[in-house]
């Protein structure tokens, strides 16, 4: 009788469910191209698994919009916060899903005007002129 209920426990820890994270980035427009923490991930909208939480470098660029680079958090469920999380990733025999999710909107490419662009670089010129003269 023991070994047999000795059994379905540790069968029941073999079935044992995990926590599956994924984080999915959309942009709009969408179809730029996604890195995250330096690796290219491909293009928005992209869906991408991860292992740890914490702050992630973001950069997204497309060719007719300005290159975003920013930094986003991916929060903790409480099911996942130490102690609790070895009863979720061990003893529960289904899986859990943790999905982030994050929007980002790109400013559109701005073609700078040629003379307002040769004014400030007079200005900035007249400004090294100036530091430097004793």
């Amino acid at each position: 009788m023991n070994k047999s209920i000795l059994s379905i426990l540790m069968l029941c820890l073999c079935l044992a469910g995990c926590v599956e994270r994924y984080i999915t980035i959309d942009t709009t427009p969408s179809n730029a191209i996604v890195w995250l923490n330096g690796e290219e991930v491909g293009a928005s909208p992209v869906t991408v698994s991860f292992l740890w939480y914490g702050q992630y470098e973001v950069e997204i660029r497309r060719e007719d919009c300005q290159t975003l680079k920013t930094t986003q958090h991916a929060h903790a469920p409480i099911y996942q916060w130490p102690i609790i999380d070895f009863f979720t990733e061990c003893l529960l025999p289904f899986q859990l899903t943790d999905h982030h999710q994050w929007q980002f909107d790109l400013a559109p490419q701005t073609i700078a005007e040629p003379n307002a662009l040769l004014e400030r670089a007079q200005s900035l010129r007249q400004q090294t002129e100036i530091i430097r003269s004793p």
